[in-house]
């Protein structure tokens, strides 16, 4: 009962923070089921898709409401992510404890890199782009955007994450999208990304459903706050202390795990 509560608590807070942050929260339910739990990897990945689908599910419906979401670009980006989303799934499967800490770890740096720069990664001011530029499914943007999310699709069931941390400056910096149209965005790629990786590993039985029940209840709660509390509050000073937590735990778990 107190385990069940705390997962409820858990997901509530990785609902909230994942969707004002446009990001699925993968990259914190993880090593929560990894090394408090003590799943194995492909466990750990599999339960967390399951909890980062409903989150994402969740927040695309609040920001469908919102009408926020760029439905045209958000399919062609969704459906370029299920082919990497299989292959990452097909990955993990040969990944040991002690390498995919590794990976994860070295992973969670570069994830900290994304949250520090928030909006201004790779750049600052550019222009927005043309209308005839994001049109086209065979425009340049729409094929990078597109090459983008298949390298998405693999690093989201890789890793149990849901790729929005990547998705979001990518949107914002290089199609020069608003900043609450990307996470709107990004988050329904998101949705459907994670769903073809859970279904993969629901397949495999790597999904441990009474977790994925109790996390997932509080994520949908999250979601809707979360998604609330990003038309009101601004994101950086968020961004930046996760980075600063993320960076510290992927160094813990690359002098314990790996080197110690």
């Amino acid at each position: 009962m107190v385990t069940t509560a705390l997962l409820f608590a858990a997901g509530l807070l990785i609902g909230t923070l994942g969707t004002l942050i446009g990001a699925g929260g993968g990259f914190m339910i993880v090593p929560l089921l990894l090394f408090g739990l003590h799943f194995t990897p492909q466990q750990a990945v599999g339960t967390s898709l399951s909890v980062v689908f409903l989150n994402a599910l969740s927040g695309s419906i609040a920001y469908m409401i919102q009408r926020r979401v760029l439905y045209r670009m958000g399919m062609a980006f969704a459906v370029a992510t299920i082919p990497g989303a299989l292959l990452g799934a097909t990955l993990v499967q040969y990944l040991g404890s002690r390498w995919f800490t590794l990976f994860f770890a070295l992973f969670l740096l570069v994830l900290a890199g994304f949250l520090h720069k928030g909006k201004t990664f790779g750049g600052t001011a550019h222009r927005h782009p043309t209308s005839a530029e994001l049109g086209p499914l065979t425009s340049p943007l729409m094929l990078l955007g597109m090459l983008l999310s298949f390298l998405v699709g693999i690093i989201s069931s890789l890793f149990g994450i849901g790729g929005g941390i990547v998705h979001v400056p990518f949107l914002i910096v290089i199609l020069g999208l608003p900043v609450h149209a990307a996470t709107a965005t990004s988050h329904f790629v998101l949705a459907i990304t994670s769903l073809a990786g859970t279904l993969i590993f629901l397949h495999n039985g790597q999904v441990v459903l009474p977790v994925a029940a109790a996390m997932g209840v509080g994520v949908l709660l999250g979601a809707q706050a979360g998604a609330r509390l990003s038309t009101r509050m601004r994101s950086e000073p968020i961004r930046r202390v996760l980075a600063l937590a993320v960076s510290a735990f992927a160094l813990a778990l690359i002098f314990r795990h790996v080197i110690g």
